[in-house]
């Protein structure tokens, strides 16, 4: 999808801009559909970095909880100081920092910090060549399927099944609810009226959020299995990689595991021991665009779908790039555009069950508030 670095890096040292300065500053959003009662608003960690030929591009990371301060502080100092003076090529300036920096955690406020750099030098790469993030990585679709999704477990069985109605007024074709309540009985129950909403056509996917363990999840599976899952997300520890394997042998629902995978690395393990039908990391929690790319194509090594985890306004640009077919994940009122985080244009929109892009330079995301905190020194 993209040059090795190091077939590039030593051909494009001499000649690219380098990193001069970086500012950030944290953005937050209140849901208008809370994710509970620990979860108001989402909060975005806004990066701008600068070059020595004067331009700037954005990047971020995101979270929807805790850390948008620890990762604006690591971001403003340790990964500032290690990515100044760096040529703008983003393959090499994430190797080089993440070498630095990976001291701090392999995951966590490292790879949401490194993200906001990432995102911001795959913009700038992406807009010196005057085309669309998707066309720079080289773009394989022009759409991509949108599932619907909701952080629902909390809402009463009305509300998930107005939910689920509105879905299918969309015209989406797949959708994602919540389960993991204390009384199996009770996940059956909203899964069955979630089906019958949205008919036997649409696929049905569930998300325990890793609430089980090995044998809840196998009772769990097996009571929800005649509704036809279209597969169980995160029914274990993400770390446990083991007991995904041993699930997905007992099971005839597909396994999707990822959000909360950090590392490459830690795809491979997943993939190398057969723990997952489908993997599904997020941009920011990897560590950004560069990561991501990589986790996909050892994906494809093994035959395995990725569908990216959220952020829809930019998942939906690398999904039209992926090796092999994906949809994109949209919580109900919760894109960056809905949020009221973006500017117009914005990158990407969804209209009859897909997303289309909108073409503009880079990854199109303009973001409408961005409070630096941390000037260019």
């Amino acid at each position: 999808m993209t040059a090795p670095a190091e077939a590039t890096a030593a051909t494009d040292a001499g000649k690219l801009p380098v990193v001069t300065g970086l500012r950030a500053g944290i953005s937050s959003a209140a849901l208008s559909r809370p994710w509970g009662a620990d979860v108001p608003a989402n909060h975005v960690v806004v990066c701008e970095v600068s070059l020595s030929d004067g331009r700037t591009g954005t990047g971020f990371g995101w979270t929807p909880q805790i850390g948008a301060a620890a990762v604006l502080a690591l971001l403003t100092t340790d990964v500032r100081d290690a990515v100044v003076g760096l040529p703008a090529h983003p393959e090499t300036v994430w190797d080089t920092a993440w070498k630095h920096l990976h001291e701090a955690g392999a995951g966590g406020v490292t790879t949401l910090a490194l993200s906001a750099v990432d995102i911001a030098l795959w913009d700038l790469r992406s807009r010196a060549a005057g085309l669309s993030l998707a066309d720079t990585l080289g773009r394989r679709r022009e759409t991509v399927p949108v599932y619907g999704s909701g952080v629902n477990l909390h809402y009463p069985l009305a509300e998930l099944v107005a939910q689920a109605q509105r879905w299918a007024d969309r015209g989406l074709k797949a959708v994602k609810i919540k389960v993991g309540s204390p009384d199996v009985a009770v996940d059956v129950e909203r899964v069955t009226a979630v089906r019958e909403t949205i008919g036997p056509d649409a696929l049905l996917m569930v998300d325990a959020n890793q609430r089980w363990d090995l044998p809840r999840a196998k009772r769990a599976l097996t009571a929800l299995e005649p509704l036809d899952l279209h597969w169980i997300e995160e029914p274990l520890p993400a770390d446990d990689v083991q007991a995904h394997v041993r699930l997905r042998g007992d099971t005839g629902v597909p396994v999707a595991i990822g959000e909360n995978v950090r590392t490459v690395q830690g795809f491979r393990d997943l993939l190398v021991a057969g723990a997952c039908d489908v993997v599904q990391p997020n941009i920011t929690r990897v560590g950004g665009i560069t990561p991501f790319l990589r986790i996909a194509e050892l994906a494809r090594a093994f035959s395995v779908p990725l569908y990216p985890h959220l952020l829809p306004d930019l998942s939906a640009q690398l999904a039209c790039a992926l090796p092999l077919p994906a949809m994109v994940e949209d919580i109900e009122d919760a894109s960056f555009a809905a949020l009221g985080l973006l500017r117009e244009p914005y990158p990407m929109r969804i209209e009859g069950g897909s997303a289309h892009l909108t073409g503009a330079a880079g990854h199109g995301m303009h973001f409408a508030d961005a409070p630096w905190e941390s000037a260019t020194p």
